[in-house]
């Protein structure tokens, strides 16, 4: 029976890591090509995301890049896999940097709720790496409501 008990063990040791998912939304009182202004711009994300201190755009094996510096130091690589301008979305993974995922792919994506106010959906696929699952998550969801309270922001003027 304990030979059952530890291969059965070993077997789910050696099973891969299941992908997890992330998805948050909200609401942005501002018409839906202002908001895309912002997103859609790869490196725009620096005039808006609060964590992040600065971005430079590169192509690299055909793709375009950026570099993102974060605040406080340390930097992440993501590589643009497609976008949509007429649709108003785009996909993105992480090449490299120091959050606990792998294989991390992620969509924005806008709608028009009405002529003022833009749905904005921000989702991932990825692996955790180097952390629990739940802690994975909670990171990659703090860090799309921080980027949807900096692009308020930076909508409004403030």
């Amino acid at each position: 029976m304990k030979i059952h008990l530890a291969a059965a063990a070993l077997a789910l040791l050696a099973q891969p890591a299941l992908a997890l998912d992330v998805k948050e939304s909200t609401r942005i009182a501002a018409p839906i090509d202002q908001v895309w202004a912002q997103i859609g711009d790869f490196c725009g994300i620096a005039a808006w995301h609060p964590a992040v201190e600065g971005c430079t755009l590169r192509q690299r094996d055909g793709a375009q890049e950026r570099e993102i510096a974060l605040k406080g130091g340390g930097s992440i690589v993501e590589r643009r896999q497609a976008v949509s301008a007429a649709k108003h979305w785009l996909r993105y993974s992480i090449v490299s940097g120091p959050l606990p995922v792998e294989n991390y792919v992620s969509t924005l994506r806008l709608t028009a709720v009405d002529a003022k106010t833009t749905r904005i959906v921000w989702s991932s696929h990825f692996k955790a790496k180097g952390a629990p699952d739940a802690e994975a998550k909670s990171v990659i969801a703090g860090i799309y409501t921080a980027g949807f309270d900096g692009l308020r922001n930076a909508l409004s003027g403030k």
